[in-house]
């Protein structure tokens, strides 16, 4: 008989790690990096064909946290896409100069 996972602990949050961010126990993998594979259209079978260290469990429990918490996700992945924008048009207009 198989002894029964705690979906609870499969998401951690540990200070200094990942920024404190939501992630997959054991892993660097965070709530947000599965989120956004999932939004770039990877199935969650396809998420672990491409983190092979990764089982299905886990990132169906790091989906179940996203959409728990979308809103706030949504808006931290937002925020770090347009940073990362305004870093590319700075560095270009740096080349530019």
């Amino acid at each position: 008989m198989t002894t029964a996972v705690d979906i609870g602990t499969l998401i951690v949050h540990t200070p200094g790690t990942c920024g404190g961010r939501p992630r997959i126990a054991g892993t660097r993998i965070t709530v947000e990096n599965i989120a956004i594979d999932f939004n770039a259209g990877w199935t969650p079978e396809v998420i672990v064909q491409k983190r092979t260290h990764l089982n299905l469990a886990q990132v169906y429990a790091a989906l179940a946290y996203y959409y728990a918490n979308k809103k706030q996700i949504d808006a931290e992945i937002a925020a770090e896409n347009a940073e990362w924008e305004r870093l590319e048009a700075d560095s270009m207009a740096g080349k530019l100069s």
